[in-house]
């Protein structure tokens, strides 16, 4: 698998978690309908499945996606809710892409 299919593949795997967890925060925090956990339930059922689709080991799979997650939710933050990131939360974002793409290319080394 080439990196643009494994970082695409990291995308769309925060994005299906991403969406899993923010449908019952809707429902809890601002009264959304209940029916949004089962689209949420589904995400996040498609979140698990999707890690296992990853090429590397789980544990490192694991650690490597954290880094794309606090990325993307940097993004959600702009685009869902609305809200600017701050210079911290970007540079937040890059030291954690920075963390996942040590353990990604140095595990390819090794691999």
């Amino acid at each position: 698998m080439n990196w643009l299919c494994i970082g695409g593949l990291f995308v769309i795997t925060a994005l299906a978690e991403i969406v899993g967890c923010y449908l019952p925060w809707l429902v809890l925090r601002k009264g959304a309908s209940a029916w949004l956990l089962v689209p949420a339930a589904a995400s996040l059922g498609a979140f698990a499945w999707l890690l296992t689709l990853h090429p590397s080991a789980a544990g490192r799979t694991y650690a490597a996606y954290g880094g794309v997650y606090v990325s993307v939710a940097i993004v959600w933050l702009w685009a869902v809710d609305g809200q600017r990131p701050t210079a911290f939360d970007v540079v937040g974002a890059l030291i954690a892409l920075c963390g996942m793409a040590v353990i990604v290319f140095g595990a390819a080394r090794h691999e």
